[in-house]
C-alpha cells in the first residue's frame, strides 16, 4: 500500500510541473491573441481615421477650389460678389412685406370677418417663414459643425 501511495506520489510530482508550464503556456497565448487581437483592432481605427483625415483634406480643397471662382482680384467687384444673395434675399423680403402690407391695408379698408384675418397670415406664409428662417440658421449650424 504504501509503495503503491509512493509510486502515486512520485507520478504525480513528476508531471505536475509540466501540467503547470502547460497551463502557464496556455494563459500566455491566450494573452498574445488578445494582444494581437487588440493591435489589429487600433491598426483598423488608425486605418479609419487616416481615411477619415484624407476625405477632410479633399472636401477642404475641394471648397477651396470652388470657393476661388468667384474671386476676381478687384476688391470692390468681389465685395458686390458676394452680397448677391444677401441683397437679393432683403429685396425679396421687402417685396413681401410690402405685398402682405398692402393685404393688409385692403383687407382694412372693409369690414373684417375673422377668415379674412386667417387670409393676411396663413399656412403658405408660415410655411415660407419657417423656410427661409430654416434655411439661415441650418445652414450656420451646419457652418459651424464643418469647422
Amino acid at each position: 500500500m504504501v509503495t503503491l501511495l509512493g509510486s502515486l506520489l512520485g507520478f504525480i510530482g513528476a508531471v505536475l510541473p509540466d501540467v503547470f508550464a502547460l497551463l502557464r503556456e496556455r494563459g500566455d497565448r491566450r494573452f498574445e491573441r488578445e494582444m494581437v487581437e487588440l493591435q489589429l483592432a487600433q491598426q483598423a481605427a488608425r486605418r479609419t481615421e487616416r481615411l477619415e483625415e484624407v476625405r477632410l483634406h479633399h472636401d477642404t480643397a475641394q471648397a477651396r477650389v470652388l470657393y476661388q471662382t468667384w474671386r476676381s482680384g478687384v476688391a470692390w467687384v468681389d465685395a458686390l460678389n458676394g452680397t448677391v444673395r444677401p441683397v437679393l434675399a432683403y429685396a425679396f423680403f421687402l417685396l413681401y412685406g410690402v405685398t402682405k402690407l398692402l393685404h393688409f391695408h385692403l383687407l382694412a379698408s372693409a369690414p373684417l370677418l375673422p377668415w379674412q384675418l386667417e387670409a393676411l397670415w396663413g399656412a403658405e406664409d408660415q410655411a415660407i417663414f419657417a423656410g427661409i428662417i430654416s434655411f439661415y440658421f441650418g445652414q450656420r449650424a451646419m457652418a459651424k459643425t464643418r469647422r
